[in-house]
């Protein structure tokens, strides 16, 4: 059966590159009617707090990644590990080791200045017909694994191929700390053991680690699950990714007005790919979804394709939906909501012409609340041809059906009279009712407000409080 998991650190919020890998695994398993389970590593008790771990659990909930199993903490199952430990302890494959940090800083030393690679000697590591000094007094031992000294640890990556490393590369992992706690390295191998962990998706900056957890798992008897490292993100200037291209917490694209199912598709596109499809549901994307298709090469962040993903699923969403998250952004702004059509109404009208929900929040709560337009578009519109045109269709709207169709024959019917055209009447009514000079057509525009709210506005020319 396919078990996939997603275990993060909580050192920090939940980012581009960790949900992207959350999602990935998360699809696999879908796939494949499997499990996918969410595990929190918080070994790291110094950096690991609280809302991170919640900022985690808010950014998988934002993007609708629902977990089978977990979360799990590391830090519950310390008891587990040290019995593993003095099993493997007992079995030969570790070992107590009391070399001092400043004898290992002296050793690395003596070795980079022998142009060697800096690494743990052995000097503890115990071997046939080897005499092993008396443990010093007052000194408490970690454990290290009894790492193989010959062969090689080999994996068939599903995403980056084959990969060989020789066993004399690596030296013995340090798996419990001189306090008794389990080093992370350790703590993933038994945890993916567990938890009968069969795929293993997670970022290249973990490549490093795989032949030490392999080894560990060979050790144990435990079956070694399938590896597939993902290659990093990076940004559109091909730097690695940082907060100025977009590695912010998932949680700040809520804030910034982006939809769930956007980031979703965009994240799904970054090193995947499904033909030329580009836009696709979740549902679709865990149909479709496999590790061929994933490019060993690293993945470009393009903030301008996530805005246009973005604006897609604005324009084919719900506007009830759409006015719900409106209404909770209005409220963030403490803003207090007069008469007007209904929001779904508006929303429905404006989705058309924004690139997120804040924008969205901003066209809505034009039609709320004071206006004061600004003073250079009064002054550049607000023509004395204008004026009287102006002055006249103000009194004659407030007698007609409130309809756009009413509203577009006064409006022909003021240009023909005046003789003037139809934008020295249009602009000056959208900079009055709006304070901008680009919105939806003006007979539109106006059914979207309450009549009295229009009429107020539109009146202020000739009131002492009055546009300047």
């Amino acid at each position: 059966m396919i078990r996939t998991r997603f275990a993060p650190s909580p050192t920090g919020f939940l980012h581009v590159g960790g949900a992207r890998t959350a999602l990935f695994s998360w699809a696999f398993a879908r796939r494949h009617g499997g499990s996918f389970i969410l595990r929190v590593e918080d070994t790291d008790l110094a950096r690991s707090t609280p809302e991170a771990v919640q900022a985690i659990l808010d950014g998988m909930h934002w993007l609708g990644l629902s977990y089978d199993e977990g979360p799990f903490y590391q830090t519950q199952r310390m008891d587990r590990y040290r019995t593993v430990i003095q099993e493997m302890l007992a079995a030969g494959t570790a070992y107590f080791c009391y070399t001092s940090a400043e004898e290992l800083a002296g050793l690395r030393e003596a070795q980079r200045a022998h142009g060697l690679k800096p690494r743990y000697d052995g000097r503890w590591r115990p071997e046939p017909g080897k005499a092993l000094p008396a443990p010093p007094a007052g000194v408490l031992p970690v454990v290290r694994f009894r790492n193989p000294t010959t062969g090689v640890v080999a994996w068939d990556d599903l995403v980056k191929g084959r990969i060989e490393i020789a066993n004399s590369e690596l030296d013995d992992l340090v798996i419990a700390r001189a306090d008794g706690t389990p080093t992370y390295n350790f703590c993933v191998v038994v945890d993916d053991w567990d938890m009968a962990i069969s795929h293993v998706i997670r970022g290249d900056d973990h490549v490093n680690n795989t032949p030490r957890q392999i080894n560990i798992l060979q050790a144990l008897g435990a079956r070694v699950p399938y590896y597939a490292h993902l290659s990093m993100i990076l940004g559109s200037d091909g730097q690695k990714l940082s907060k100025r291209h977009g590695a912010v917490s998932v949680m700040q694209y809520d804030e910034a007005g982006y939809l769930p199912q956007a980031v979703v598709n965009y994240l799904a596109r970054l090193g995947w790919s499904h033909g030329d499809d580009e836009v696709f549901s979740a549902e679709q994307f865990c149909q479709w979804f496999d590790l061929d298709h994933i490019t060993p090469s690293a993945a470009q962040f393009n903030p301008e394709k996530l805005d246009w993903l973005n604006a897609w699923y604005l324009k084919q969403a719900d506007n009830g939906d759409l006015a719900q998250a409106v209404t909770r952004r209005l409220a963030a702004r403490s803003l207090r909501l007069g008469e007007a059509a209904p929001l779904a109404e508006i929303v429905g009208v404006y989705k058309e012409r924004v690139a997120n929900l804040n924008q969205l929040t901003d066209a809505v709560a034009l039609f709320h609340g004071d206006l004061q337009p600004p003073a250079d578009l009064v002054h550049k519109h607000l023509t004395a041809r204008a004026l009287p045109v102006l002055r006249e269709f103000t009194c004659r709207l407030a007698d007609i059906a409130w309809e756009a169709p009413a509203i577009a024959g006064l409006i022909k019917d003021c240009v023909a009279r005046s003789g003037i055209r139809m934008p020295e009447l249009a602009m000056p009514l959208r900079v009055l009712l709006t304070g901008q000079e680009h919105t939806p057509s003006v007979d539109l525009l106006l059914t979207l407000f309450a009549r009295q709210t229009a009429l107020t506005r539109l009146r202020a020319i000739d009131s002492d409080e009055g546009v300047s």
